[in-house]
């Protein structure tokens, strides 16, 4: 057991990677056989665009939140466009690189407005070519938390005409769409309306789910390297008296140990619990924030708790709100970087990886910070 002085130490340690800050040169550009993970900052929601090394694109969701008013962040770049049109925008400087003109698939997570409201903004910007989605085509459960969000996506979803059912446990179901890759590539489907890769199923309909608990969950793996998703799925299950209506944990126990991982839920306290966090081991964690309660101290506190795993870890955080540099700042102060685009870029053999921020007050991919290189872990799901 760690005594009072080392488990200090090592929470002080816990961020130590000596990052390099710009402020001048420019994300750049990726090159073919290169994997880059783009979590993309609006302050209204979520939206991660991955660039396989083929140069496949796989979007994972777009958000623009319907919440207003002083616990939100402020829009990024600005209020002059949607969410959705600035996505829309940032995918086409990505497809500049690639020479593609689509988004290969869009991956929906589940329907929140934070998660789906940029979606048609994005599609009248880039054409999109498959839709992933866990609840089509009954979306019979759970019920609509917002129905003007999921009814609008909803009839956008049943206008495209390729749309898929996420299937749980695949590994094939997210592929390279325009070329092999000498490194082994592949995505695990981990989870989808509480039912779990290697666990079974969590939760039906009569347990009356929230949306957030049927979340889907990723593992993805290419060469050495690897990086755990799960939308805004949740280990809550009612303060733990239903833990069947956890699926967040079972699949982080099925992803095991990876690189980088994103904070479920924004990081809230309901998501990143310790045997999460202990699961998964990551080097680097992203919290996709928009609001004064993204992420509360208790995720913070596990994040960087060295008694959950050992090693150091950075944490990543798309923007923060000044009432968490209030409430926590002994935490925050120990954040990687704070705000802006976070880009997670592994190289051509799969063995290491780099993290770059760049800002998200313009469109010119200035670059404000990047890590240095970063062995891979190795290991497959």
């Amino acid at each position: 057991m760690l005594s009072r002085r080392q488990f200090l130490v090592g929470a002080a340690l816990a961020s130590a990677a000596p990052f390099v800050r710009a402020s001048s040169d420019r994300l750049p550009p990726w090159t073919a056989g290169l994997l880059d993970i783009h979590h993309i900052s609006t302050h209204q929601g979520d939206a991660t665009l991955i660039v396989a090394p083929d140069g496949t694109t796989i979007l994972i969701d777009a958000g623009a939140t319907a919440e207003s008013g002083p616990a939100v962040l402020e829009a990024r770049p600005d209020a002059s466009r949607s969410a959705g049109e600035w996505i829309g925008r940032y995918v086409q400087r990505r497809l500049n690189d690639t020479g593609g003109d689509a988004i290969d698939t869009l991956l929906v997570t589940h329907l929140h407005p934070d998660h789906i409201n940029g979606i048609p903004d994005v599609a009248r910007m880039v054409p999109i070519r498959r839709v992933i989605d866990s609840g089509y085509p009954e979306y019979s459960y759970p019920p609509f938390e917002d129905a003007n969000a999921s009814e609008r996506y909803v009839k956008w979803v049943r206008e495209q005409k390729k749309v898929e059912r996420w299937q749980v446990g695949s590994n094939e179901q997210i592929r390279l769409e325009r070329g092999a890759s000498s490194v082994p590539f592949h995505v695990r489907n981990l989870a989808g309306m509480g039912t779990v890769w290697r666990a079974g199923t969590r939760f039906d309909a009569t347990d009356r789910p929230n949306v957030n608990a049927c979340s889907i969950a990723l593992r993805l793996q290419f060469g050495r390297f690897s990086y755990f998703c799960a939308g805004d799925l949740t280990s809550w299950a009612d303060a733990g008296v239903r833990p069947n209506l956890d699926a967040l944990t079972p699949a982080a126990l099925a992803a095991g140990p990876v690189d980088v991982a994103v904070a479920p839920h924004h990081g809230l306290f309901d998501a990143s619990n310790s045997e999460m966090v202990r699961a998964l081991s990551a080097r680097a964690w992203i919290i996709s924030a928009w609001h004064a309660s993204h992420p509360s101290i208790s995720t913070l506190e596990r994040l960087f708790n060295p008694r959950l795993f050992a090693g150091p870890r950075d944490v990543y955080a798309t923007g923060l709100h000044d009432a968490v540099r209030l409430t926590a700042s002994r935490l925050t102060r120990q954040l990687a970087s704070d705000d802006g685009h976070v880009i997670v870029r592994v190289a051509a053999d799969g063995a290491s990886y780099r993290i770059f921020v760049t800002s998200n007050r313009d469109e010119n991919d200035r670059l404000i910070l990047s890590s240095p290189a970063l062995a891979a872990r190795g290991g497959v799901a």
